[in-house]
């Protein structure tokens, strides 16, 4: 920390020497010192002239196949008992698939959990038995058991009580948005995705039949003045047959061209790195092990906006790592969406047991048309938004998915897509109105 000795009334802190999540503890924001802190404590990005890197990783990236044969579960377990609590963890290898945690279901004995992995993992396309990873051959262990009973007396509650229905856990979750792109998500997370999408669509299409299921995606961009202003770099590593770098390069740089052109911010100095050393043909579970809950900031703001730590897939809405950075998000984009700020973080925290948050507090990192004390009394006394678990599951129906489930929003980010019901801004008129504007 540092401090500016020539103005007493304020003092600067310099981001880089604090932890991400420093900017929140208890009640209030650490560092509203005085008239200039809200202009002075502004994250690097947001203030500086400077380039930002994100990634992405493809639905055949073995920590998100991992992810996505946890949410397979949660989804079956939900379709059959909506109170089911749930914790799957997934480890994947080669030819290895593992599956160990946590649920509570009363459907349970109609889930074939083995059978619902091999679907994902032919779904991905992982169907080569000479790859070192194929749903027809991999072995499969099963070590999933019921929830703990200490656990589930701070979250199961009968009808009279649901609106005291306590957190699943303990812990601190973020929420944020942005207006770097129309989806309020920070550019170059967002452009990952988009690559990782166009790809994943053409390699199902057989529209480049080289291509393989592991891939991973990085977009770097320059913000001048707060601004995206133009890409810097781009990075594709995509599993393929043992093919010439020579093809496989113009091939990956016209499909990136494409899908960035839109954006207006390549240039004729955007740098191309594909398969960087040179041959990535060993890839997926054979490659590299994975597990469930290893990406988490591709799954939520790429480096820009902070993480709690706690990973989302495999848990069920009652787990508020899940629940409320879902809700945070929903109440940072809607601020954004209300014009009441061009960046929102929202940190939301919690007991175990207990229904209220220990905290809410929000941050618009200088970007704010109102005080961000403002936002968040807002937040917590208009009505228009109840952190409690119970009814952050009503309000956004978590529960029983409409048009959507868990595994969905387990490839290409878990913000950022209008079919959740967390990505609506319908409360942007009434934030609005709350704060006098």
């Amino acid at each position: 920390m540092m401090v500016a000795a020539e103005e007493p009334e304020a003092f600067h802190v310099v981001i880089s020497d604090l932890p991400h999540s420093s900017a929140f503890t208890g009640n209030h924001r650490r560092f509203d010192t005085g008239n200039n802190a809200k202009k002075d404590f502004l994250m690097s990005k947001l203030s500086t002239s400077h380039v930002f890197t994100s990634e992405s990783v493809s639905e055949g990236h073995p920590d998100k196949v991992c992810d996505q044969i946890s949410d397979a579960i949660l989804d079956a377990c939900l379709a059959v008992d909506d109170n089911s609590h749930v914790g799957c963890e997934t480890l994947v290898a080669t030819d290895f698939v593992v599956n160990a945690g946590e649920i509570s279901c009363e459907g349970w004995a109609e889930i074939n959990p083995e059978a619902l992995a091999r679907e994902v993992v032919k779904d991905i396309g992982y169907v080569h038995e000479d790859i070192g990873f194929c749903y027809k051959s991999f072995e499969y262990s099963n070590h999933l058991h019921r929830q703990s009973a200490d656990i589930a007396m701070g979250v199961n509650t009968d009808e009279a009580t649901q609106k005291e229905q306590g957190a699943g856990d303990q812990g601190m979750m973020f929420g944020y948005a942005c207006d770097d792109t129309p989806q309020l998500m920070p550019a170059p997370l967002q452009y990952s995705h988009d690559l990782l999408i166009e790809l994943a669509r053409i390699r199902k299409a057989g529209e480049i039949s080289y291509l393989r299921p592991d891939s991973k995606s990085q977009v770097s961009i320059l913000y001048e003045n707060g601004k995206p202003s133009k890409i810097t770099t781009v990075v594709i590593s995509h599993q393929t047959e043992d093919l010439p770098l020579e093809q496989i390069r113009k091939d990956m740089i016209e499909v990136a061209q494409k899908v960035l052109a839109p954006t207006g911010l390549l240039t004729g100095d955007t740098t191309y790195h594909v398969n960087p050393t040179g041959r990535f043909v060993i890839g997926g579970p054979h490659g590299d092990s994975g597990l469930t809950g290893r990406k988490i900031i591709v799954d939520s703001y790429g480096g820009v906006g902070s993480h709690g730590g706690g990973a989302f897939s495999g848990k069920d809405p009652t787990k508020v790592d899940r629940s409320a950075a879902y809700y945070s998000r929903y109440a940072a984009k809607n601020i954004v969406a209300a014009g009441l700020a061009r960046k929102c973080e929202i940190q939301v925290a919690y007991a175990i047991g207990v229904a209220q948050p220990m905290s809410i507090n929000v941050c618009t990192y200088g970007t704010g048309t109102v005080d961000d004390a403002k936002l968040q009394q807002v937040l917590e006394e208009s009505g228009l938004f109840d952190f409690r678990p119970a009814q952050i599951m009503a309000e956004l129906n978590l529960a029983t998915p409409q048009g959507w489930c868990y595994r969905d929003t387990s490839n290409y980010g878990h913000f950022g897509r209008d079919l959740f019901p967390w990505e609506k801004t319908d409360k942007a008129d009434a934030l609005r109105q709350a704060v006098g504007q």
